[in-house]
């Protein structure tokens, strides 16, 4: 592709920022991944601009907005995009939060691209389309590789979670970790230093990688460099816990995590039921050894690690309501058809059916993914879940106005639960007539 190509193809608001700034005198770039998936094809959204031999009086002056106070980062005036100052970095502390930067007019594009985490990320696009790829980032994404710009990608522990999540965001291109990389993300995962990323980091970056078509990969990723028992113990403690073979062909639990979540993805569920579904079975890896390979009371034995996960990393409140209610009810989804009417009303009960019919939906359809998430299951039926949706809305529809006028008072709760119950029944019968 050209240049000129290049530049017909840029979206136009970049074409005119860019060519401002550039008359202003500031060499100006859009950088990182917007290069990337530009040059890729893939959607994105997100822009990030440097400019090169400017000062912080200069860009005030034009009427940009100062942000961030680690280093000089401004907003646009008018469309309020980040631009950063050409800066150069070194490690001053733990974690990463742990660096100086220093910027000034002579700190040259390439200097700032250095810093970068890959090479893929490390290249720049001019006002005219014209790629500045000084680390060798178009051969990586012809060659599908993700590949660290320098040993300075491990002064930064965020960088193993970013890499992982890049894995998951590119796998339906083919893209792989380059074996050197990975090994520099296990050196990092030894080290201590994911110790000092905060919940709130941890939890921005899995959310994203969870909303990926192939979340799955991020958390295989993480085990593969040993970061999975530093962030995610519960989770890395399921691998080589066995299970029943003719309930789960797969055997390992880990395994099994791994394809539930899969299923979710495939199915395109929202965030609250890729974090459940994550989290569903943590209470295997607490089965007592005797009892191996079954697992009786994971249910209520995962209640605990999936609060300690929630709130270690502080999950929203939301998301924490429904992992936990599927990590001790979704066994009662698998059995829905064969459950007591009664039982089944208490079950809709407890998943607030009344008020959050929503939350019903999502714990179905993690449900669902956990009863897929299984070795040659993958294609099986679960009308289970109809069933559940079919019942919740046989109750929503029975209403206190629909009673006997005479009744009155605390009488007609208890008439309601009695109506519901019945009606339970008779969809109940009416499913197990031949």
């Amino acid at each position: 592709m050209t240049a000129e190509n290049r530049r017909f193809l840029l979206p136009p608001i970049i074409n005119r920022i860019l060519t401002l700034l550039t008359e202003q005198g500031f060499a100006a770039y859009v950088v990182g991944g917007a290069v990337r998936d530009f040059l890729l094809g893939h959607p994105y959204h997100e822009k990030d601009y440097v400019v090169v031999g400017a000062t912080p009086e200069q860009l005030l002056a034009d009427g940009f907005q100062p942000v961030g106070k680690d280093f000089p980062v401004f907003l646009h005036p008018k469309t309020k995009e980040e631009y950063a100052l050409a800066r150069t970095e070194r490690k001053s502390g733990i974690g990463y939060h742990g660096f100086q930067f220093f910027t000034d007019t002579t700190v040259k594009l390439e200097e700032d691209l250095i810093r970068r985490d890959l090479t893929i990320n490390a290249m720049a696009m001019d006002e005219t389309g014209q790629v500045y790829d000084p680390y060798g980032g178009q051969k990586d994404l012809d060659q599908k590789i993700l590949r660290h710009v320098s040993d300075a990608f491990t002064e930064d522990p965020l960088r193993v979670l970013r890499v992982a999540r890049f894995a998951a965001r590119y796998a339906n291109y083919g893209f792989k970790i380059a074996d050197e990389t990975l090994q520099l993300m296990s050196e990092i995962a030894k080290s201590g230093e994911l110790d000092a990323l905060t919940p709130e980091r941890v939890w921005k970056e899995t959310s994203r990688a969870l909303m990926e078509d192939h979340a799955d990969i991020y958390f295989q990723t993480l085990r593969n460099c040993d970061a999975l028992k530093v962030l995610f113990p519960e989770i890395d403690s399921l691998f080589g816990i066995p299970q029943r073979p003719e309930y789960h062909p797969e055997i390992d639990c880990g395994v099994h995590t791994l394809m539930a979540l899969k299923q979710a993805c495939q199915a395109n569920y929202g965030l609250d039921v890729r974090f459940a579904v994550l989290v569903h079975d943590l209470g295997k890896a607490l089965t007592p050894t005797e009892e191996l390979p079954r697992h009786i009371m994971h249910e209520e034995r995962g209640l605990q690690p999936v609060t300690e996960v929630c709130d270690r990393l502080k999950v929203p409140s939301q998301l924490k309501s429904l992992a936990l209610t599927v990590c001790k009810e979704h066994l009662k989804c698998h059995q829905a058809k064969s459950l007591k009417p009664g039982t089944l009303w208490r079950l809709l009960q407890r998943l607030d059916v009344l008020r959050k019919p929503e939350k019903v939906e999502a714990f179905v359809q993690a449900c669902e993914c956990d009863a897929k998430g299984r070795l040659g299951l993958e294609d099986r039926p679960y009308p289970q879940a109809q069933y559940i949706l079919d019942a919740m809305q046989i109750v929503r529809n029975i209403r206190a106005q629909d009673l006997p006028e005479h009744i009155t008072g605390p009488e007609i709760g208890e008439m309601l639960i009695k109506y519901r119950i019945e009606a339970l029944a008779q969809f109940k019968q009416q499913h197990d007539e031949p």
